[in-house]
């Protein structure tokens, strides 16, 4: 037994944690309150003087301890809130945690483990589970009740690979937008239904950024993924990362090969290159589903769309109209006439006219719902997207809606949220994994996975990265690398991180200014490395926990070059301007293009109107010269930085 707080050994021990304290202090052990840490030399002490302990150290039967009735919490519970629960005075409460060392107040929200001793002290057992966990509970679903469902789709791929095309093709395809004259109205997802009145509903998103943004904030809405790849263009690196962020969101792949009416068409040349990453078309033996269609001439739509049917029904995709609605908001936006609008995705139920609802911290009273062709409903059921107006403010994407009783039950939980949404916001970005503290969570047992993103200056480092660290040996904590692609690491990579709780690595590679503040936002750690065999000792010692401390490279200053100059007998100079902070003639210098690393060095020579300067300030103009290197292009980002021990 190593590390463990005095409430959690006493409940392992079967007595009051009041009684162990008392032990304690017996011992000369110091325990400030039943939260203190006690060292794996205190426990042990503690066990050997308790014969109960001993019996059950010696794997012997011990007394049974009575099982206390259970009591559900819903995280971030207030002390007010826990009050009513166990039919108490918030004062009490306060009052009982003041004598555990904890000063709160009573709209404070509580931490999981004062949950727990408190629970313990009033005679529960506290089981802690989510708002989604508590309204699931509220309205159980029945087995009998489910029924199949459209399928949702997303459609995903490379930009210029023919997206819109293929979606506007599906369109027109449609029976009843024949039937009414094809005018379809944008709001975000819409659903085309078959000759054989069979539906697919389609979410019409910007693309994977969108996908992956909404599952970072946990919903998971798309039951199958469209992979859109040009006949005549082949894998691209945006092909690989949809493959990743389709793979991480654990949905099946559809592969739609499209322009095939193009004359240098290869569709035989795609299938092979999307089976090294995994995508092996069933003529192959494999399970993907591969379509050549043609979005330009209509060709094969019909046979996407019956395949897309064909892996829905053996998936069997399920639920149920009957109880209150729930969906996931796909996108919203405040209109000037109509206030704020909300386009949903029903999930479960009936949402219908006249019921109360909350969605993230917006509420209100359906006052219409509108279908993608602009109809009034008076209800929509299960994968139907519709636009819902009512609500007090602009939900955000990815926000759970939910039918409640009354409006005046839905503006109190949309008022709770806020305040919890601002009191653990913060402990909640805490939770994505570092390498810095990679080993205490393994030790702990948080960490069972640890996911990698690996960014690199070409596809060869790449592949060599993720091959090294697959012959990682692996006993207590599995490597898995999810998406690895060439260039700069991107807001996009940070958004996949944030969704799947990974680290960044980034080899000869650097994420720019915006994307290293999402990062910062999202507490996702990037690393970035010029050697190869730094990145396996670091990754290898935080496994271990050896990692030495991290240098932190303090960024000084960020020019671009504008105009470049060859002189004669000195070489290419760089007519740059800086962007922010301060280039700096002694620091440390590298030269970066389309987020590739291309040069690490000093600078030779930095001058202002002819004359030899230390540093140059933001918003001015200036001429640098880099150290034995002269391949310097218009666009190119000059930076200096220095290196400092993290304390």
């Amino acid at each position: 037994m190593g590390k463990v707080r005095v409430h959690e050994l006493a409940k392992e021990m079967g007595i009051p944690s009041s009684e162990l304290l008392k032990k304690l202090n017996g011992h000369g052990i110091k325990a400030k309150n039943h939260f203190a840490t006690l060292s794996e030399k205190e426990v042990q002490i503690v066990l050997s003087e308790t014969s109960r302990s001993k019996q059950k150290v010696a794997g012997k039967k011990c007394p049974v301890k009575p099982s206390l009735p259970e009591l559900k919490v819903t995280e971030g519970t207030t002390v007010k809130e826990f009050a009513e629960l166990v039919g108490k005075n918030p004062s009490e409460i306060i009052k009982r945690l003041m004598q555990l060392g904890e000063m709160v107040t009573i709209n404070q929200p509580l931490d999981p483990e004062a949950i727990h001793v408190l629970a313990e002290q009033y005679g529960h057992e506290a089981k802690i589970i989510s708002p989604e966990e508590a309204w699931e509970e509220e309205a159980p679903i029945s087995l009998g009740d489910l029924e199949h469902r459209p399928p949702v789709v997303t459609v995903m791929g490379h930009v210029d690979h023919g997206k819109t095309c293929l979606l506007d093709a599906i369109r027109k395809t449609d029976v009843i937008s024949k039937e009414v004259g094809g005018i379809t109205q944008h709001i975000g997802a819409y659903q085309v239904t078959l000759h054989d009145d069979k539906k697919i509903t389609f979410i019409d998103t910007p693309g994977h950024e969108a996908f992956t943004a909404m599952r970072a904030r946990g919903a998971q809405v798309t039951d199958i993924a469209i992979l859109v790849v040009a006949a005549d263009d082949g894998v691209m690196p945006q092909t690989v990362e949809a493959i990743d962020h389709a793979r991480a969101a654990n949905v099946p792949i559809v592969v739609a090969i499209n322009k095939i009416d193009k004359p240098e068409a290869n569709p035989e040349k795609v299938k092979k290159q999307l089976t090294e990453y995994g995508l092996v078309p069933e003529e192959w033996g494999g399970d993907t589903v591969f379509v050549e269609v043609s979005a330009k001439e209509k060709k094969n739509i019909g046979e996407l769309l019956e395949m897309i049917l064909l892996v829905a029904e053996l998936q069997e995709f399920k639920s149920t109209r009957k109880g209150h609605a729930n969906g996931v908001v796909i996108e919203a936006k405040l209109d000037r006439g109509r206030g704020p609008v909300a386009t949903i995705l029903i999930q479960n139920g009936a949402l219908r006219v006249g019921e109360a609802a909350v969605a993230g911290l917006a509420y209100g009273k359906i006052r219409a719902l509108l279908d993608d062709r602009g109809n009034n409903l008076l209800e929509a059921g299960p994968s139907q997207p519709v636009e819902v107006l009512g609500l007090s403010t602009v939900p955000q994407p990815g926000d759970e809606i939910k039918v409640l009783t009354d409006e005046r039950e839905a503006k109190r939980i949309a008022e709770e949220r806020a305040l919890k949404r601002r009191l653990i916001e913060k402990e909640l970005r805490k939770k994505h994994v570092t390498l810095d503290e990679l080993f205490e969570r393994i030790k702990e047992g948080e960490v069972k996975k640890l996911n990698l993103i690996i960014k690199g200056d070409v596809r060869g480092s790449v592949e060599a990265l993720k091959e090294s660290l697959e012959k990682l040996e692996q006993d207590e904590v599995k490597l898995e690398i999810i998406h690895g692609g060439v260039g700069g690491v991107t807001e996009t990579d940070v958004m996949l991180a944030a969704a799947s709780d990974a680290i960044i690595i980034g080899f000869n590679v650097r994420p720019d200014p915006k994307t290293k503040e999402m990062a910062t936002r999202e507490n996702v750690d990037i690393r970035t490395y010029r050697v190869i065999y730094q990145i396996i000792d670091d990754i290898k010692a935080a496994m271990l926990g050896m990692l030495k401390p991290k240098f932190i490279e303090v960024e000084q200053g960020r020019a671009e070059v504008r105009a470049t100059f060859k002189i004669s007998k000195v070489g290419v100079v760089a007519g740059a301007y800086v962007l922010d902070g301060e280039i700096i003639c002694s620091a440390q210098t590298r030269m970066i293009r389309d987020g590739i690393v291309i040069y690490e060095g000093k600078i030779a020579s930095l001058r202002r109107f002819k004359e030899d300067v230390p540093k140059v300030k933001a918003g001015f103009e200036c001429g640098i010269r880099l150290e034995n290197f002269q391949d310097i292009k218009v666009g190119d980002i000059i930076e200096t930085f220095t290196m400092v021990e993290e304390t």
